[in-house]
């Protein structure tokens, strides 16, 4: 069974949930994470949900999502899922915005409520995609991206997606100079992962 972090509205742990029924019409504030792949081009690593995904199937999004398991630290749930998803390596994984966080309703009224530190992880290397997981990928040039995801014209796009896509454009043009964030930004349960008593 694979579980997620509970959180109160301060950012700290209150227990444990399984993922297969976080999700539905009250999802409870949760712990999760998205990634942006970056390779040495300034090209973000664009991903499409597998069909079968229980939320948002089928939608473009950013590199990887997921959620750290209990005890387990930020960037290390990161190199897990990228290599589970997309069977790939990474060269570094930096905090970028610590303190994200977005609420989301699908149309049949499944809702996606999450403290979601963004961060980026930098490549060489060819992703391999689960399936079950990412149904396609592309590299495509960050700032062009940027610039169409801001005006709102990718309607295909995941709603998280959109929202840190109008924060990480205030950090610059080239995604491989973003500045990194603390990681005392980071919500409580996210600081304290690896100390965390469950």
């Amino acid at each position: 069974m694979e579980e997620v972090v509970l959180l109160d509205e301060s950012g700290r742990a209150t227990g444990v949930a399984d993922k297969a029924t976080v999700h539905h019409e009250h999802t409870p504030l949760h712990l999760a994470f998205s990634c942006y792949v970056i390779d040495g081009d300034n090209q973000l690593l664009l991903t499409r949900r597998a069909a079968s995904k229980t939320t948002w199937p089928g939608v473009w999004t950013n590199s990887c999502c997921g959620h750290p398991a209990p005890g387990e630290a930020l960037t290390t749930a990161v190199t897990r899922r990228l290599h589970e998803e997309l069977g790939l390596a990474v060269e570094a994984v930096e905090l970028i915005l610590p303190t994200f966080r977005y609420r989301a309703v699908m149309d049949n009224g499944t809702v996606e409520n999450e403290m979601c530190p963004v961060l980026r992880a930098r490549t060489r290397a060819v992703p391999h995609p689960d399936p079950t997981e990412v149904e396609a990928f592309q590299w495509t040039p960050w700032d062009e991206f940027a610039e169409t995801a801001a005006t709102d014209e990718l309607a295909e796009l995941s709603p998280w997606c959109l929202q840190q896509v109008h924060q990480l454009r205030a950090l610059g043009p080239d995604a491989r100079r973003w500045p990194a964030a603390p990681d005392s930004e980071l919500p409580a349960a996210a600081r304290n992962a690896t100390t965390q008593a469950w």
